[in-house]
C-alpha cells in the first residue's frame, strides 16, 4: 500500500501508543460504571445525531469506549479479552501508526455512518479486526470456551457471513451505516482482495481452457 507507506514516512511519529490496550481499558471502565455506578451511561457516550447536533461532541470519541459486548460479566470480560488479544497482535504486526491508521479510519467511517443513517456503533470496528486478524494469520489456532482449538480463519468466515446475513436483511439506511462503519478493513485491505480474486480467477479460466 505506497499511500500508507507514504503516510507512515511523514507523519510516522504522530500516534496514540497501546491505542487497544486504551480502547478496552475504556470500556472496561464504562461497563464498571454501568453495572455498579450509573446503568444508563452507555446513553451518554453512544453515537448519534440528534445528540450531536444538540451539541454533545465528545460523543465523537466516546462511543469508542461503549462496550462491544455486553450482558453478563464473563461475557464481557471473554468479549473484552478477545478484542484487546485481536488489536494487539495487530498493532505488532502493522505498528503503533499503522493500527492507529485502521482504527481511526473505521472511527470516521461510523462518524460518517452517524451523520448520514443517524447513528453508529462499535459492532462494525470490532469485526473489521477479527477479520484482519483472520487475514493476517488464517492458520493459527485459538481455544473456543477455552477448550476447543478451531483455526482462526474459520472465525473470520463466520464472522463475514454474519455481517453479510445481517447486511441483506437490512433496509437500504443500515447497510450503508454498514458499509462506511467497514471503512478501515475496506480501506486496507479491498485493494488487495480484488486482487486475490482476480488472480483467482484467472486461474479458473487458465484450468477450464487446458481441461478442454
Amino acid at each position: 500500500m505506497n499511500w500508507l507507506t507514504k503516510l507512515e514516512r511523514k507523519f510516522g511519529r504522530y500516534y496514540i501508543p497501546n491505542l487497544i490496550s486504551i480502547l478496552v481499558g475504556g470500556q472496561i471502565v464504562v461497563y464498571a460504571v454501568e453495572l455498579f455506578v450509573n446503568r444508563y451511561i452507555t446513553y451518554s457516550l453512544t453515537l448519534t445525531r440528534p445528540a450531536l447536533f444538540a451539541g454533545e461532541i465528545w460523543r465523537l470519541v466516546t462511543f469508542l469506549f461503549v462496550p462491544s459486548s455486553s450482558g453478563s460479566i464473563l461475557n464481557f470480560a471473554l468479549g473484552a479479552y478477545f478484542v484487546w488479544f485481536l488489536g494487539s497482535a495487530l498493532e505488532a504486526a502493522w505498528g503503533d501508526f499503522r493500527f492507529n491508521v485502521y482504527v481511526l479510519a473505521g472511527m470516521l467511517g461510523a462518524v460518517l455512518a452517524c451523520l448520514v443513517t443517524g447513528w453508529a456503533g462499535t459492532y462494525c470496528l470490532s469485526l473489521s479486526l477479527l477479520l484482519a486478524f483472520a487475514l493476517l494469520y488464517p492458520e493459527m489456532q485459538v481455544l473456543l470456551f477455552f477448550v476447543i482449538p478451531i483455526k482462526v480463519k474459520y472465525f473470520g468466515i463466520f464472522s463475514a457471513a454474519v455481517w453479510v446475513l445481517g447486511f441483506l436483511s437490512a433496509d437500504w439506511m443500515t447497510r450503508l451505516n454498514y458499509l462506511l462503519s467497514m471503512a478501515g478493513f475496506i480501506l486496507l485491505f479491498a485493494p488487495s482482495l480484488c486482487s486475490s480474486i482476480r488472480a483467482w480467477y484467472r486461474r479458473e479460466q487458465w484450468r477450464r481452457r487446458n481441461r478442454r
